[in-house]
C-alpha cells in the first residue's frame, strides 16, 4: 500500500511560533537584569521548563508559569510586583500574537490535501492550539486534528492507525527532530524534517541521515515530490 496519511506539525512548520518565544525571552532577560546575567538566566529558565514539562506540558501558559517561577528563584523572592505583572503581560501577548502562516504553506497544503489525508499533529495547550489553527485559515485542509501532550512512537502508531492503515503507510513532517522525526520513524512511518531558523534546544537531536525513510527538505513545498518518490 502507498502512503495515504500525512501528519503535519503546526508551530514553526505551518506558522511562526518560536520567534515570539525568543522575543519574550529577551524581554524576560531585561526584566531580571538587576539580579542575574542573561546567560545564567537562560540556563535557569531552560532547567525550569524541562523540570515542569510533565506538569505544565508545552505551550505559552506553561512557559509563563516557568518565567514566574524562575524570576522568583533567581531574585530570591526580591523581584518586584511590577516586574511580575510585566511577565504575566508578556505571557498574555504570546497567547494573542497574530498567526502568520509561513511562505508557501497555503499552496503546499492545497497540493498535499489533494494527494493525502492530512492530519494536524501538534503539542501544546488545547485551547491555544485550536485558536491558532482557526486564526491561520488552514483548517479546511485537514481531515483530522490531534493535539497531544507528547509525541512518542506509540502516539504516532495510535494516530496513524486511527486515521489510516497504520504508520507503515503514513508520513510525518515538521521542524522538530526530537518530536516530529525520530518517534515517527520509530513507529515505522516516513518522516521529513523541515527546518525553521530558530530551534528550541529541547526539540533538537542528531539527524538519522542514513535512515531510508528520512529526509531533510528545504520547505513544505518540497514534500509532495519526496513523498511521490516513496510510492
Amino acid at each position: 500500500m502507498p502512503i495515504t496519511v500525512l501528519g503535519l506539525d503546526a508551530d514553526d512548520t505551518l506558522w511562526h511560533n518560536e520567534t515570539f518565544y525568543q522575543m519574550t525571552r529577551q524581554r524576560f532577560n531585561e526584566l531580571l537584569a538587576d539580579f542575574v546575567d542573561a546567560q545564567t538566566l537562560e540556563a535557569e529558565i531552560e532547567a525550569t521548563e524541562r523540570r515542569n514539562l510533565g506538569l505544565y506540558g508545552y505551550g505559552a501558559k506553561g512557559f509563563t508559569l516557568c518565567m514566574l517561577e524562575t524570576a522568583l528563584a533567581v531574585s530570591e523572592g526580591q523581584v518586584s510586583a511590577k516586574a511580575l505583572t510585566e511577565i504575566l503581560s508578556a505571557g498574555r501577548e504570546m497567547m494573542r500574537h497574530p498567526v502568520e502562516p509561513l511562505p508557501g504553506v497555503h499552496d503546499a497544503l492545497e497540493t498535499l490535501s489533494e494527494q493525502y489525508k492530512l492530519v494536524l499533529i501538534t503539542k501544546g495547550d488545547l485551547f491555544h492550539q485550536e485558536a491558532k489553527l482557526a486564526a491561520s485559515g488552514l483548517g479546511n485542509f485537514f481531515s483530522g486534528v490531534e493535539i497531544v501532550s507528547e509525541k512518542k512512537a506509540d502516539t504516532y502508531t495510535r494516530i496513524f492507525s486511527r486515521h489510516g492503515a497504520g504508520p507503515e503507510h503514513a508520513a510525518m513532517a515538521g521542524n522538530s527532530m526530537r518530536s516530529d522525526v525520530l518517534p515517527a520513524l520509530e513507529a515505522g512511518a516516513y518522516a521529513a524534517l523541515i527546518p525553521y531558523h530558530l530551534v528550541w534546544a529541547h526539540e533538537d537531536a542528531p539527524p538519522p541521515t542514513a535512515h531510508p525513510r528520512f529526509a531533510e527538505l528545504p520547505s513544505l513545498a518540497d514534500l509532495s515530490r519526496w513523498l511521490a518518490s516513496k510510492a
